[in-house]
Formats: structure tokens, sequence, C-alpha cells
């Protein structure tokens, strides 16, 4: 079963307009500014031309679609090219080379990434939240609707402690009520990826006993038996094709065939996910003046029974200074029309992502407009 979280095209670009209708833009006499209530309108600067170039994250890819058409039908001077192929792994490692103006990226620079970025670029790079949405725990939809899968059973099918779906466990976590004997097909993802980082920070995090590895962007290699898929969308592909197969995605990944379980009974919306980054969401600055990276506490999240267990919070990667003038305008433009509540909204309409709290807007904000 799918759950319907993407909308028609056709639907998106309605909504966006009608999301659009507070928007104006602007000539370049009347800079863009950032707005100071949920109430200000965006006001894009439609003289700046140019192509951006970015690619990363595939779990913003739907966010990306959404806001490039909105973005692009006010500065029609602008093309934007997003590489969802690139993984958020592949994004970072592209920007450090210098070929993407910025990268989307499920996860933070590293610290060496930071290093890197200083050494790359004047002043560094800093991390900008620009997407908010939920790992799902995604089934093949053959096994039945109203799955509940504990953090505990969780850890343990991916680890490879549990492996047919007539565990005990497995039944308990439903009401005692017992699924058909099965081998389960754990799939991962088998590139870099910022949706592995968040998953298996959650593991390790809420589950030390079962998940004794750390969070990592890769999957463990030591597991054996995995079904490994590049990319997000071949995660989704393999869940739905395979029988008896479980995975990790972002939620906008979902597609027919493929459901997403509850975790300890919570399941996904955009109010369970903004709860899980109100109660446990903190800063971890990378030390560059204006970064705004964030992590999640875990046991401050599953302290709050409306919160969503995985939340995932997903990146711009920008540098405070682009080596290319040309396209540090249009970049600079587009991420501020993103970081607005226009469009967070127009993501929403296309993703199911969950808006970010005009206090993260802000900060995106004031960031922005010291980057050149």
């Amino acid at each position: 079963m799918k759950i319907s979280r993407v909308a028609p095209l056709g639907a998106v670009a309605a909504i966006a307009a009608l999301a659009l209708a507070g928007c104006s833009s602007t000539p370049a006499s009347d800079p863009t500014s950032a707005p100071s209530s949920e109430a200000a309108a965006p006001k894009v600067d439609a003289s700046v031309k140019g192509t951006i170039t970015a690619g990363g994250s595939s779990a913003q890819a739907n966010a990306q679609t959404a806001w490039t058409a909105a973005f692009t039908s006010l500065a029609t001077g602008v093309t934007v090219n997003y590489d969802k192929t690139l993984g958020s792994g592949g994004g970072r490692t592209n920007f450090l080379a210098g070929s993407l103006d910025f990268a989307g990226s499920d996860a933070p620079l590293s610290a060496d990434e930071t290093t890197s970025a200083a050494a790359k670029f004047t002043g560094g790079a800093v991390n900008l939240p620009i997407y908010l949405d939920g790992v799902a725990v995604a089934y093949n939809s053959a096994l039945g609707k109203d799955l509940n899968l504990s953090t505990e059973t969780i850890a343990k099918i991916f680890s490879g402690k549990i492996t047919d779906w007539s565990d005990a466990a497995i039944a308990k976590d439903n009401g005692g009520k017992a699924l058909a004997a099965g081998k389960i097909n754990v799939v991962v993802r088998s590139d870099s990826s910022g949706t592995a980082t968040n998953f298996t920070n959650f593991l390790h995090a809420a589950d030390a006993a079962d998940w004794t590895w750390p969070g990592s962007g890769t999957f463990p290699a030591d597991i054996p038996g995995v079904d490994a898929q590049k990319g997000g969308g071949a995660v989704a592909t393999e869940v739905s094709k395979v029988p008896g197969s479980i995975g990790y995605l972002d939620h906008s990944a979902l597609i027919d065939g493929v459901s997403a379980a509850t975790v300890d009974g919570i399941a996904f919306s955009n109010d369970a996910v903004a709860a899980a980054l109100t109660a446990g969401g903190t800063s971890a600055s990378n030390g560059v003046a204006g970064d705004l990276s964030m992590k999640f506490d875990y046991a401050k999240i599953k302290a709050d029974t409306t919160a969503y267990p995985i939340p995932l919070l997903s990146y711009a990667i920008v540098p405070l200074a682009f080596a290319n003038a040309d396209n540090s305008a249009a970049t600079i433009e587009y991420l501020k029309f993103i970081a607005t509540p226009t469009g967070q909204k127009v993501a929403a309409a296309k993703a199911g992502s969950a808006p970010l709290p005009q206090s993260v807007l802000d900060s995106v904000q004031k960031t922005l407009a010291t980057v050149k």
C-alpha cells in the first residue's frame, strides 16, 4: 500500500501557485529580505541569472523539484540542476571538490570534511537546515496493514538477530498477532547516505545493546545477508518487488507496494516529526560562524509520546564565499526562497515534509546574509 504523500505535478503546480500568491519579484534595486514572521511574503530578486549546479540527498529530491519550479517561475533567468543520484555522501564529496554550488545532505559535514572545506573555501562552509522529514521503516505491503515495530525489534531485524516474520518479538509488537512465517529480506543502501546516518544514529542511541555499531552513512559491512541497493529509489523499488522485504527510506520516497511501519506505536506525521525536532533537536555547530548543524537527543524524543522516533533533518551546505561570483547571487537567492514559510509550504505540498519552525528559518536567513 502506498502512503500518498507526493502530490501529482499538476496539483503541486496549483498548490505552489496559491503559496506563491503572497510572493513578489523585485528588481535588483530592492534586494531580497528575510521574513521576520509567517505573514511576511518572500521577495525574490527577479533580476538574478545563472545556472545553479547542486546535488546530493535523494530525500530532498521531491522538495528540490518543487522549489525549482516555484523559484524559477519568479526568477526566470535562473536554471537549477539538482542531481539526486549522488546521495548525501556524493553531494558532500562533489561540493568539496568544487563541482557543486551547494550540496544537499541529510547529515552535516563531518569534522574532517569541515577541515577540508576550510582549506577549499575562504571562511569555510556552513550547514543550513532546509528540510524536515522522517526516516520510514518501510516494508513490502503484502505483509499487511498497520505493522508496528518497537525500536528493539527494528535493531534486531537490521542486525540480523531476527530473520523471520513469525518471530515472537514481532507478534508482541502487534498485540500478540503473529505474522505468517517467511524470510525477512533486509534492504539497505550500498552508497553513502544521510538517510543511513540518521537511521543508524537512532538505532545506536536508542538500543546500543542490539545495535552496537556507531551511526554511519554506510551500512555496516559485517552484517551478512543484506540486500544492498544504490540510492533511495532503488531501495524503495526492491522493497516493493521482493516479498518479505524491509528497508529504510525518507518518507517522501514511499511508492506503491511499500508501507511504513509505526515505530513504538507512533506513526509519521508532520506534527510528530516537528515534535521530535522541538523535543530533541540541539545545536551542534561545526565552529564556523553561522553554521546551523543540529543533532538529535533520542532519549528526549522517546520521552515525548507525540514525537516520531526517527526524524530526518536535511541541509544545504554552502561556502561562506563562493569561488564563482556569477552563480553566487542566484544560489543565495534560491536558498533564501527555500528558507521562507512559502518555500516550506511548497515543499510540504510536493514531498509531504514538515515546515521548519520560523526560528530556524530566521537563523538560515541570517547566515545567508553573510554569504558572498
